[in-house]
C-alpha cells in the first residue's frame, strides 16, 4: 500500500467574511497549501472538496471545477457532502486515492460561507444535516439535539455544566495562539456559566460560532516527496469512517456515538496503533459535550470519564493529553464544509512544529483527528504521524 504524506496546508482566517465569496475564499487557502507544498500545478491529478449547504448560502451547486479554476488547476474536481464531515469524508477519498496507486497527488480540502445569511436562515440551513421527517418538523434544532445528548450524559454518567465550561475555557485559551481562529479572547468558568442559555443544559459558550473560511491539503505518494525532494514529515497513517442512524429518537442511546468509535477503530486497526499512542488530538467540539463524547468515541477515555478531563487539567495545553490545541470549533470556528480538512491542518502544523501551539507538544509523534456530521451520524477518523 502507498505511503500518503502531506505536503502542503492551507488555511484563511476562520471569522465573519460575509463580503467574500466562496471560491474566494476557497483560493487563498488552496494557495497558501500549494505553496506549502512547492508540487508543480502541472502534476495534480485530483480536487476532493467538502462543501455542505453551497446551494443554499451560495446559491451554488456543482462547486467542484468552480473551486478547481479558484486553485489555479486543470484537474478532475469533485464536491463530497456530509454535513459538518464533508471535508473529512473528502479527505479520506484523497488517502484512498493515493493508497491505490491512482494518484500521486491530490487537493483536498473545504469551504463553508454563512455569515451572508441572517441568524435564523443559519440555523434553518444546517438543520437539514438532520432527520427532516421526524426531527427537523418537531421543531429540533443542533442545540437542541445535543442538549438531549448532554442531559443524556448527565443521567447515565454524571457531571454538569461546570464540566463543560471547563471544556469551552480550555479551548478559548488554546485559541489565543492560532492566528486564523475566529476568537482571541480568554473567558473563565463564570463567564460560560453565566452566559444565556442556549438550550438548557448548554448555554452560550458551550456553543461554536457561525463562521465562514475554507482550509486546503496538499497529499502526495510517498515515491513523489522522495522523487522531488519534499520536505514532508507528516504521513497519513490511519483513516476510518463510521455512520449510525441519523435521527437521535432511534439510537439506543443518546450519550454514546458509536459511529465516532467505529471511525476510530478502523483508523487505529489502520495504523497499527491503539489510543494509547496517541499524543494530541483535534475534536469535533460543535459544543462542549460534544468534546466529551468525542473523547470517549476515540477510546482516550472510558465511558463517563472524559467529562472531567478538561477540569481536571489533563486536556489541557499543560496536561498529558492536549486536545483541540487549534481552540477546536469551538473558539476556532466551525465553517461545516472546511472544518475536516481544517483539523488535518492545525495537525500537521502542531506535529510540524511550526503552530502557535506546537511547543506544548514538542515530542508528539501521533495525532488523531475526529470529525463528525449532524449528531455524530456521519464521522471520520484520522491518524497523522510524524517523522522524528
Amino acid at each position: 500500500m502507498t505511503d500518503v504524506r502531506i505536503a502542503g496546508v492551507g488555511l484563511t482566517k476562520f471569522g465573519s467574511h460575509p463580503e467574500r465569496t466562496g471560491r474566494d475564499l476557497f483560493a487563498e487557502a488552496a494557495l497558501a497549501a500549494r505553496e506549502d507544498a512547492g508540487v508543480s500545478r502541472d502534476d495534480y491529478e485530483e480536487l476532493f472538496y467538502g462543501n455542505f449547504m453551497g446551494e443554499l448560502a451560495e446559491k451554488q451547486g456543482h462547486q467542484g471545477p468552480i473551486m478547481a479554476e479558484a486553485a489555479g488547476l486543470d484537474c478532475p474536481a469533485t464536491r463530497y457532502e456530509q454535513a459538518c464531515a464533508s471535508a473529512g469524508v473528502a479527505f479520506r477519498q484523497a488517502v484512498a486515492t493515493i493508497r491505490s496507486g491512482a494518484a500521486d497527488v491530490v487537493l483536498a480540502g473545504g469551504m463553508e460561507r454563512m455569515n451572508n445569511l441572517g441568524t435564523a436562515e443559519v440555523t434553518q440551513s444546517l438543520a437539514i444535516a438532520a432527520d427532516e421527517l421526524f426531527e427537523v418538523r418537531a421543531g429540533v434544532t443542533f442545540p437542541g439535539a445535543y442538549a438531549l445528548m448532554a442531559r443524556a450524559y448527565f443521567d447515565a454518567f454524571g457531571g454538569d455544566s461546570e464540566d463543560l465550561a471547563h471544556v469551552a475555557v480550555k479551548n478559548h485559551a488554546n485559541a489565543m495562539q492560532n492566528d486564523y481562529a475566529q476568537f482571541h479572547r480568554e473567558i473563565t468558568v463564570d463567564d460560560a456559566l453565566e452566559s444565556p442559555v442556549v438550550a438548557d443544559p448548554l448555554s452560550l459558550y458551550d456553543a461554536c460560532p457561525i463562521t465562514d473560511g475554507a482550509s486546503a491539503v496538499v497529499l502526495v505518494s510517498g515515491d513523489y516527496a522522495e522523487r522531488h525532494d519534499l520536505d514532508a514529515p507528516v504521513s497519513v497513517t490511519g483513516s476510518g469512517q463510521g455512520g449510525d442512524k441519523a435521527a437521535l429518537q432511534d439510537r439506543p442511546h443518546l450519550a454514546r456515538t458509536p459511529a465516532a468509535t467505529k471511525a476510530a477503530d478502523a483508523a487505529y486497526a489502520d495504523a497499527g496503533i491503539g489510543p494509547e499512542d496517541v499524543d494530541v488530538a483535534e475534536v469535533h467540539d460543535c459544543f462542549t459535550i460534544a468534546e466529551v463524547l468525542a473523547l470517549e468515541s476515540l477510546g482516550l477515555y472510558d465511558h463517563g470519564e472524559g467529562v472531567g478531563a478538561a477540569a481536571r487539567g489533563e486536556t489541557t495545553r499543560d496536561g498529558d493529553l492536549p486536545v483541540n490545541l487549534s481552540g477546536g470549533l469551538k473558539a476556532k470556528g466551525h465553517p461545516v464544509g472546511a472544518t475536516g480538512t481544517a483539523q488535518v491542518v492545525e495537525m500537521t502544523k502542531l506535529l510540524r512544529g511550526d503552530h502557535g501551539n506546537s511547543d506544548a507538544v514538542p515530542d508528539a509523534r501521533v495525532g488523531v483527528t475526529h470529525n463528525a456530521g449532524g449528531t455524530v451520524a456521519s464521522a471520520v477518523v484520522h491518524v497523522l504521524e510524524v517523522d522524528r
